[in-house]
């Protein structure tokens, strides 16, 4: 094998004028920038081959680096909604929901009474119950526009289902009469413009009193955060009628056992876990309503295009050196090293449309972090982009190497 790669290289550069390469060291290739440090006769060959024709491997970095940049947005909007779809729920402390019977998601939800509290407390493992009301309801702009809203009403003493990161003075200032809190991602479109701007809410006078940051919707109708007794009235809710109940549990409580006990005790109710419920809501919001297949079909689009395009590139590489590649096996050099060849060529083109490519996905994910949508790129969703563009590129290259295995070192004296 030694010397089938010495004789390789030997070709290469009397054929290119670039290098001269010794069976294990190379020097830079004046042609086309390369690493300054020592490479393989291998993985020099598959370099050059990439680089003999510019415009080809220029249009082949492309194609990889749509393809990582679709899927790694398209997997990091999945990720994003999965979050915003659940973060209601996320966010909210509590060791156990109970919901009306049969709630599918966190934001539509059915009716309970109040006095499930109580009946909660009864048991002697429950520390605190406290309501939450999530209701849509009708917000008319300044401009005379109406909007969705989504309004969530909770009690700031026990901040139970508070909005993350409202700190006590703002808490302190929904309790003034009519007061609300508005998300700052959605100003915008709610035509909020100040504090102690009046706005109405379902024909009801309401006041923006404090912004939350950072708290999205799926729905995209926007989180509107006050009291629970005002959420009733904003929403024409009984006073005694409330949505979910947020029971939390005294130290060393077995949650299980208390799940079991309350849910003997409020019949007509379900009362699940927080992740239970986030994993409910998420797979109401991207399975059942179809919006996650959307996505995973954009990203395996992303997917083919590479493919198709990497393949393309190593095929037409390959057959233009065909006899270059019978020569090389006239002298001895065997099967699985033509192999390595084009699978090297296959992961270059990988390790550099997908460092691109991810500098693109990151870019777009800081930019999210402004906007409505949510773009989510967690180490776990990086190496899984870089394990799916190293594949889509070997699968690129199976129709080369299959190419490569009917080559006749003979056809070489023909």
């Amino acid at each position: 094998m030694g010397e089938a790669a010495n004789a390789a290289q030997a070709t290469l550069a009397a054929s290119n004028h670039a290098v001269v390469v010794n069976a294990a060291v190379a020097t830079p290739l004046p042609a086309m920038w390369m690493p300054r440090w020592p490479i393989s006769g291998t993985l020099l060959l598959a370099w050059r081959n990439l680089t003999h024709e510019r415009t080809r491997f220029a249009a082949t970095l492309i194609g990889v680096v749509f393809s990582v940049a679709l899927m790694g947005i398209q997997l990091g909007l999945l990720i994003g909604f999965a979050r915003t779809a659940s973060g209601l729920v996320d966010s909210t402390p509590a060791d156990l929901w109970v919901l009306p019977y049969g709630t599918a998601n966190v934001d539509i939800s059915g009716q309970l009474l109040q006095r499930r509290e109580i009946e909660a407390l009864s048991l002697p493992d429950v520390a605190s119950a406290d309501s939450l009301l999530v209701q849509f309801a009708f917000w008319k702009t300044p401009d005379g526009r109406t909007e969705s809203v989504s309004i969530v009403g909770f009690d700031p003493a026990t901040r139970v289902g508070a909005p993350p990161g409202v700190d006590d003075d703002t808490l302190r200032a929904l309790q003034i009469d009519d007061g609300i809190l508005v998300e700052r991602l959605f100003m915008q479109k709610l035509g909020v413009e100040r504090l102690g701007q009046i706005v109405e809410i379902n024909g009801q006078r309401a006041r923006v009193v404090g912004f939350t940051d950072g708290i999205r919707s799926f729905t995209q109708s926007p989180y509107v955060f006050t009291t629970h007794a005002r959420a009733t009235r904003f929403v024409n809710y009984h006073p005694t009628q409330t949505t979910y109940v947020l029971v939390r549990l005294r130290p060393g409580a077995d949650v299980d056992v208390v799940r079991s006990q309350l849910q003997a005790r409020l019949p007509r109710t379900d009362v699940v876990t927080p992740g239970e419920f986030a994993s409910r809501t998420q797979y109401y919001w991207l399975v059942i309503t179809g919006a996650g297949f959307a996505l995973l079909l954009a990203a395996g689009l992303g997917l083919m295009v590479g493919t198709v395009i990497v393949g393309q590139t190593l095929y037409s590489s390959t057959i233009d050196r065909l006899t270059e590649y019978a020569t090389l096996r006239a002298m001895g050099a065997s099967a699985a090293w033509l192999r390595r060849i084009v699978l090297s060529q296959a992961v270059l083109s990988a390790s550099l449309g997908y460092s691109v490519g991810i500098v693109l996905v990151w870019a777009a994910a800081q930019l999210s972090s402004f906007s409505t949508v949510l773009v989510s790129l967690p180490i776990w969703n990086a190496l899984l982009l870089a394990a799916l563009t190293l594949g889509m590129c070997a699968m690129g290259a199976w129709m080369s190497i299959r190419r490569l295995a009917r080559i006749e070192p003979s056809s070489v004296f023909q």
